[in-house]
């Protein structure tokens, strides 16, 4: 066993300054927007990772964006955004939620760890009950982690993840490759083979789903880490529910939190570096390309998406798409030539899902191209046109959700209303 005593500070005060953000952790209820000011704005665009664009009583604002997350079932034009004041910085407002449906989904990575310490200290978190939150950010090694906790007379190093990303039951986490969130899966999986308790809590923004699955097609590697590490490590994943309460969104600590159910099996049978992707690209004006033995043809200026796939190697595949400099073999590979790399998107399984993402997409393009990418079967053809980038179209959005999220959902329904969902926990 570790050296318990010589490495965590029972007994050294804590410092004030590493509660500040957790200043608002005993209120009730835990507020979306701290202080209870906020302002609405309808999302416009986003210009890089942490900045957008959003109208607010009608006049353009540029607001800080607290998470690096992909956010595309989210940031679509039109969407609606809750703000509050920034301090610090060149932009006066952030963005802590945005609308979908009828709820709020939390963005603010920062004010993730001010809920989960409030879900902690009400003993929210199932298997967590009774734990003592002793220090935030908590540093050992060359990492930091979110937080100290001492339960059952015992050190417990816990990680925090907010997981936006979520389609009819099922969450999954990350929406974007995480590098970081990798290392700290791995490390604390090391951690816990030495001997200390450990644990990842994902919270989920949303309390109507009930399962949880790692984002394989996101990120192959954290979930490849992840399910490595799900028999060393605390796993446990929560869906909060935000509710009105005199018009501000709160969190109850008698309101809804779930405990939501981790079908492993699924996960290790899905998660492989093989399946369909879709590949975006932009050719920005009008020309003719020749297409190896398609000959000459015309391509207007647009957005491209190709439906191809990988029975193995689907990581190298895609990486392949993103370079210029290649052999040219395939179809897409004289297209490429001439129009620049929007976005590679694997959709992982076991299934041969290509063609059907192909007829799936045909009536939401503008046009098709005859016979390309599609020699080898009976399809018209797996390439298909946009005048706007399909990527900010919630039709296009919601069928890659349906493609990656969807089936997988409505097969795990399906098993835990025949079996019953305890099996998955």
């Amino acid at each position: 066993m570790p050296d318990f005593m010589g490495k965590f500070p029972w007994n050294v005060p804590l410092r004030e300054e590493r509660f500040r953000r957790f200043r608002d952790d005993g209120a009730e209820p835990f507020l979306l927007v701290p202080q209870g000011y906020g302002v609405e704005g309808v999302f416009l665009q986003r210009h890089n990772r942490f900045e957008v664009e959003c109208l607010v009583e009608g006049r353009p604002l540029r607001a800080h964006l607290p998470n690096p997350g992909k956010l595309r079932e989210l940031l679509l034009p039109g969407a609606l955004l809750l703000l509050a004041p920034r301090q610090g910085g060149k932009l006066a407002c952030r963005v802590l939620a945005v609308a979908r449906g009828e709820s709020w989904v939390m963005v603010d990575t920062i004010r993730t760890n001010a809920l989960a310490a409030y879900l902690l200290r009400n003993n929210l978190v199932p298997g967590l009950e009774g734990a003592e939150v002793l220090q935030a950010e908590y540093p050992l090694g060359n990492s930091r982690f979110d937080f100290l906790l001492r339960k059952d007379g015992v050190p417990f190093l816990l990680e925090v993840k907010s997981c936006t990303l979520f389609h009819r039951k099922l969450a999954m986490f990350p929406d974007a490759e995480t590098a970081r969130g990798r290392k700290h899966v791995e490390e604390l999986t090391e951690l816990a083979r030495e001997g200390y308790r450990c644990g990842v809590l994902f919270v989920v923004q949303s309390g109507d789903v009930r399962f949880f699955l790692p984002d394989y097609h996101t990120d192959y590697a954290f979930s490849k880490a992840l399910l490595e590490a799900r028999h060393a490590l605390d796993i446990t994943a929560v869906g909060v529910d935000w509710r009105e309460r005199g018009g501000i969104p709160a969190l109850d600590r008698d309101g809804p939190v779930r405990q939501l159910a981790i079908p492993w099996d699924v996960a290790e049978a899905e998660c492989r570096d093989g399946g369909a992707y879709l590949l975006v690209l932009h050719l920005p004006e009008a020309r003719e390309i020749e297409v190896g033995r398609l000959g000459a043809l015309p391509f207007r200026e647009g957005y491209y998406v190709y439906v191809g796939s990988a029975v193995r190697h689907l990581a190298a595949r895609t990486a392949r798409h993103r370079r210029r400099r290649k052999t040219l073999h395939w179809h897409i590979d004289w297209l490429r030539e001439h129009a620049a790399f929007v976005a590679a998107l694997p959709v992982r399984t076991g299934e041969n899902l290509e063609c059907a993402l192909a007829e799936v997409l045909a009536p939401l393009a503008a046009w098709r191209v005859p016979g390309f990418g599609s020699s080898d079967c009976a399809c018209p053809s797996h390439l298909f046109g946009w005048t706007e980038n399909p990527l900010l179209q919630r039709d296009f959005v919601e069928t890659l959700l349906d493609f990656r999220m969807g089936r997988v959902s409505a097969r795990i329904e399906a098993s835990a209303d025949a079996t019953g969902a305890a099996r998955f926990f």
